[in-house]
């Protein structure tokens, strides 16, 4: 009877998603029998999660408890409950039932694999240099790093394990990162942005429900936001921002201040509402160096590989010239692509390949040697935040939390200690070593005579110098008391 009665609803449920237009939504006739069942009880163990999902548009249209958290009795999640198979977890692929095409193109994203990049320098710390093995269970007998399960798997989304009681293992859940992998082979957490269970559009559309991930020291684009005029905008005028609004679109139903979902998911006149949050960005500005999307993506494989960061900045000035003009987005985007241009030059570039030529030199693993965590700190942290801060017109992340701590980092410890690790080794007994520390050595004064660092060793070009000292002359007198 159980399995009887979930072949029927789930197949109606796919049916309807099918043939409905995509943002349509569809409503059933009236509360299925199963979850009838599980309000009864619910509304007595469980208050609140009624009520969320009283205010939610799933109460509207009788879609209940039973419809999201349905289970097959062979997923390897099940687990049977006052006679009805469920699961815990309510995935992408449940959702995806009602909401194909917003699955779709989460699927497409770097959301859905953030799950995925967890092998990156920034596991490395959480697990073995800031962690330990300590945390066992029953999923993990050998042990995981609690730093790494509370730190980088709430936001990036842990591989949610299940136990052989069909339980989920407590080292993986609770966890709602947005690139979770669940046990059903989905991949994503749609609650990492719409929280259940009222799984308000209203709360997605807030900035702060992107600040939960997106804040912090390497990728501070809440603090960003906050500082900048469109967060000064939000917050001055949060109450005609229509956040309820089922439709949203900027220019027609708002036209206050923009949110981070304005510019990257919502609709305008021109384009519909995406889950896919790279199609309106032109850089991606993650790696040591900036690369294009679409680069990131073929790395992963997704269908993004195909769409030219071009047609990306055409997505994104759509959305800006709702409240701007062509020539201020343009004059914008000169300024963005000159400061990543600059960052390139003067830093990344010649600083990872001084990096490369230091790692024969350096003893033990990644992390071992301060110049690991200088350089670290440089492009993951600073060097992230200046192009992230001149992305969204932050001025204070994009120079003193940015480029002023790149460049005082680069010259104040990155190149003094890359100095003295040359130098201790261009007298090795190894002739490999000092073979390796005279090509360092000279990398580094190679690097210095350029034209971007000459000042550094007081050989600025004349006529520049002589231009800047009479800046300064002229500022001393325009402002002398």
């Amino acid at each position: 009877m159980k399995a009887t009665l979930r072949s029927l609803i789930v197949p109606v449920l796919a049916l309807l998603a099918s043939v409905l237009p995509a943002r349509a939504g569809f409503t059933l006739n009236a509360i299925s029998p199963q979850s009838a069942a599980c309000i009864a009880c619910h509304k007595r163990e469980s208050p609140v999660i009624y009520e969320q999902w009283g205010a939610s548009q799933h109460f509207r249209a009788n879609v209940g408890c039973f419809e999201c958290h349905t289970a097959n009795e062979k997923d390897p999640d099940a687990y049977e409950h006052y006679g009805q198979f469920i699961a815990t977890i309510a995935s992408p692929k449940d959702c995806a039932r009602c909401h194909e095409r917003e699955v779709r193109e989460f699927n497409d994203s770097h959301h859905a694999k953030g799950g995925r990049i967890l092998g990156s320098l920034d596991n490395t710390l959480a697990e073995v240099v800031e962690g330990n093995s300590a945390f066992k269970t029953s999923a993990f007998p050998h042990g995981v790093s609690a730093a790494a399960v509370s730190g980088c798997w709430q936001c990036h989304g842990a591989e949610v394990k299940v136990l052989p009681n069909h339980r989920l293992d407590p080292a993986t859940w609770p966890n709602t990162g947005i690139g979770r992998i669940n046990p059903d082979g989905s991949e994503g957490s749609c609650t990492a942005c719409h929280s259940r269970h009222t799984f308000s559009s209203a709360q997605a559309r807030t900035p702060d429900t992107c600040g939960k991930c997106h804040m912090g020291p390497d990728h501070p684009q809440i603090e960003i936001y906050n500082e900048s005029k469109h967060g000064i905008a939000y917050r001055a005028n949060v109450a005609k921002m229509a956040l309820d609004s089922p439709k949203w679109v900027v220019g027609e139903d708002y036209a206050a201040a923009p949110t981070c979902a304005t510019c990257h998911m919502s609709a305008t006149r021109d384009q519909s509402v995406t889950h896919d949050i790279g199609m309106r960005i032109s850089w991606n500005n993650r790696p040591e160096i900036s690369i294009r999307p679409e680069v990131a993506d073929a790395k992963l494989n997704l269908p993004g590989k195909d769409i030219s960061w071009e047609k990306r900045r055409a997505n994104m000035v759509n959305v800006c010239i709702n409240c701007h003009n062509t020539n201020y987005v343009g004059a914008f985007y000169v300024q963005y692509d000159a400061l990543i241009d600059l960052y390139h030059d003067k830093f990344a570039k010649p600083g990872l390949a001084l990096y490369k030529a230091a790692k024969p030199l350096l003893t033990g693993p990644q992390f071992a040697n301060k110049v690991d965590y200088t350089w670290y700190e440089i492009w993951h942290h600073e060097g992230r935040r200046a192009r992230h801060g001149v992305s969204m017109m932050g001025p204070d992340y994009t120079h003193w939390h940015g480029t002023y701590e790149v460049a005082k980092h680069f010259y104040s410890e990155y190149i003094p200690e890359l100095r003295d690790l040359a130098e201790r080794n261009l007298n090795s007994t190894n002739p490999d070593r000092r073979q390796q520390a005279e090509a360092l050595a000279k990398l580094i004064e190679d690097t210095l005579k350029q034209d971007n660092h000459k000042w550094f060793l007081n050989q600025m070009d004349p006529a520049e110098k002589t231009r800047r000292e009479q800046q300064v002359k002229e500022f001393q007198q325009r402002y002398a008391k």
